[in-house]
């Protein structure tokens, strides 16, 4: 007795069977992850692993990863499985609204008016320390967790100067890293003139906030056609596999996924291109903090 299966079928089977596979793969991956006492060597893995964005999360991949499989298993399109799981870990970005600039144009506001607070301390006669840990106190929120850090290692005994190269690195933002040089320099060669230096790089942090708030009204024309781009064309694909899927049926053959493939990728640079266009470099950091150097307390110059 012989069974003939439809066509279809077979592809949609080994996509079903490539799919459990994958999802067990990466269920062991999430699981290994989420294993809290777990210590990696440094190593390439972990080298490719920090390139990653910020955002792709373990759970975030694994929802993209199965989305990608059933629309495989739907499509019988090895190709579209791919193209899914690419699209839903990198168009949220793209397509949302740009948290990390505003959050960025945030830290910077309140960098500024941390300094300020530093100046109008500074002019009360108190010492740099005792101004960073008044200022510390009342922290404005963008920076309190970094602002409490540096107060908590001050007041457990650490120098100031290797406490605010910490700082530094927790911020990780060049203009803080102005700031810090600067009262790294008055608390090391206790440096004259400290309030009123403070005061002319608070106007300056606050000049680049001013400045980005324009680029960002820029951009936003620019990401707002983006979004129709992307929209529209996600639209009319997933309209003509729902409503129209014979004319799609040359998709089926390996020509047609490769066709499927190409079209992909140029989708892919387009937006690539779109996203790096609209991105602003960011200057050199200035201060970096060893991570063995700020445990100990020891600074690039020498023991303190």
């Amino acid at each position: 007795m012989s069974t003939t299966l439809a066509p279809g079928v077979l592809p949609g089977l080994a996509v079903a069977c490539g799919a459990v596979f994958g999802g067990g793969l990466v269920a062991i991956g999430y699981g290994a992850v989420r294993r809290a006492a777990r210590e990696e060597r440094p190593g390439l893995r972990r080298a490719l692993t920090a390139r990653l964005p910020a955002d792709w999360t373990a759970r975030r991949v694994v929802i993209a990863v199965m989305t990608g499989v059933v629309t495989g298993a739907l499509t019988t399109w090895p190709v579209a499985a791919v193209l899914t799981t690419v699209g839903m870990l990198t168009l949220p970005g793209l397509l949302g609204p740009d948290r990390q600039t505003a959050r960025r144009t945030e830290r910077m506001e309140a960098l500024a008016l941390w300094t300020e607070m530093l100046r109008d301390t500074l002019s009360a006669a108190a010492g740099l320390e005792q101004a960073v840990l008044a200022t510390a106190d009342i922290a404005p929120a963008a920076l309190e967790t970094e602002l409490h850090a540096l107060a908590t290692a001050v007041r457990a005994g650490r120098p100031l100067p290797p406490a605010l190269r910490a700082f530094a690195d927790d911020v990780e933002d060049p203009l803080a890293d102005v700031v810090v040089a600067a009262l790294v320099m008055a608390a090391e060669q206790q440096a004259s003139q400290l309030a009123p230096l403070l005061g002319e790089l608070a106007e300056s942090v606050r000049e680049q906030v001013a400045m980005r708030q324009r680029i960002d009204a820029g951009r936003a024309s620019v990401r707002t056609g983006v979004r129709v781009t992307v929209i529209t064309t996600l639209g009319m694909a997933v309209g003509l596999v729902v409503f129209n899927r014979p004319y799609l049926d040359p998709l089926n053959t390996p020509t047609g996924q490769m066709v499927l493939a190409v079209v992909g990728v140029l989708f892919a640079v387009s937006f690539t291109y779109l996203t790096v266009i609209g991105r602003i470099e960011e200057p050199v950091r200035l201060v970096t903090a060893s991570p063995g150097r700020v445990e100990s307390g020891i600074e690039p110059g020498g023991a303190r």
